[in-house]
């Protein structure tokens, strides 16, 4: 059932608070449309669990019924990180309902959620990551202009650790080459600048003068990366990229644009980049989320010392 459904089928007040907290998230938080529906979707099922218990109304939410709604997704298999997500999602509506004077108490305050399991996410090792440039830079020796993109953007990616997203989000005009910094927007539309070095600054030069004239039409606007037919890349058609060329690099994991940006936050700590740096580069929101990254390289460091240290 879609989210237009549910909200189609809910009591009058529930599917009017729905829309206007819906309007909250898109224009006065000026949150991205995927972020939107993603919290619509959990409250909308939130708010339709309540309305089949007989709540017809915003101000019937307590913690029994969101407790209820959480266990009925436990039941049906979700993940621990659903159900954290979720649960998220039901605080901060119910925090936008007491504010709004829609309801007398924050029922969402009290509510508890089992926490996301955090997996070390797999990296590239420095060699690694140097032979998945040189190897994309072999396929690029014919000077095709899809070559010549290909490695820019996988030098770009390495170098910024920003996500796939920001990378084809991209215009030429967002590129600082007096700085070697380029301008990204983030999630929640934030603004951030972040640094690169020269190799990523050498290939996205090489790019905007050998590839990108070959491939751009008339249509092709200000983005700084085109797809084979002149428009601006999408974020599938940059996968595919990652995953071939990673396919090159002996041993290395089946990483994509996210593994880069893992391996480009783990190779920043290991080389000493302090976490409120790695954090302002990433574009986090919360350090709790760069930590992660220190466990990757503690992880690391101990598989070294298991394999090398005679007393390991």
């Amino acid at each position: 059932m879609s989210d237009e459904e549910t909200s189609a089928q809910l009591p009058e007040a529930m599917a009017r608070a729905l829309g206007d907290y819906e309007r909250h998230l898109a224009v006065e938080r000026d949150l991205t449309a995927h972020t939107v529906r993603a919290y619509i979707g959990d409250v909308a099922g939130l708010l339709d669990h309540a309305a089949r218990l007989g709540r017809t109304d915003p101000g019937d939410l307590d913690l029994r019924t969101l407790r209820s709604w959480l266990a009925k997704q436990q039941s049906m298999g979700r993940s621990r990180t659903t159900l954290a997500r979720r649960a998220t999602a039901a605080r901060v509506f119910t925090a936008w309902l007491a504010r709004t004077g829609r309801t007398a108490l924050d029922a969402g305050a009290s509510l508890g959620a089992p926490k996301a399991h955090r997996t070390l996410p797999p990296v590239l090792r420095t060699d690694e990551a140097a032979e998945l440039v040189r190897s994309a830079a072999e396929h690029a020796d014919d000077g095709s202009p899809v070559g010549l993109r290909d490695v820019a953007m996988l030098e770009l990616l390495y170098a910024t650790g920003i996500r796939v997203g920001e990378l084809v989000g991209l215009d030429v005009d967002d590129l600082d080459r007096e700085r070697n910094v380029v301008r990204v927007l983030g999630k929640g539309r934030k603004e951030r600048t972040v640094p690169f070095g020269r190799p990523a600054a050498r290939a996205v030069d090489f790019w905007l003068k050998h590839g990108r004239p070959l491939l751009a039409l008339e249509g092709s606007g200000a983005a700084l990366f085109l797809g084979a037919r002149g428009g601006r890349i999408d974020q599938r058609a940059v996968r595919t990229v990652v995953h071939r060329r990673i396919a090159d690099v002996p041993g290395a994991p089946d990483i994509g644009p996210h593994g880069l940006r893992h391996t480009a936050a783990t190779h920043l700590l290991e080389g000493g980049a302090d976490l409120r740096s790695v954090q302002e580069l990433l574009g986090h929101a919360s350090l709790a989320t760069t930590q992660i990254y220190t466990h990757v390289s503690t992880e690391r460091l101990r598989r070294a010392y298991q394999q090398a240290h005679p007393r390991a």
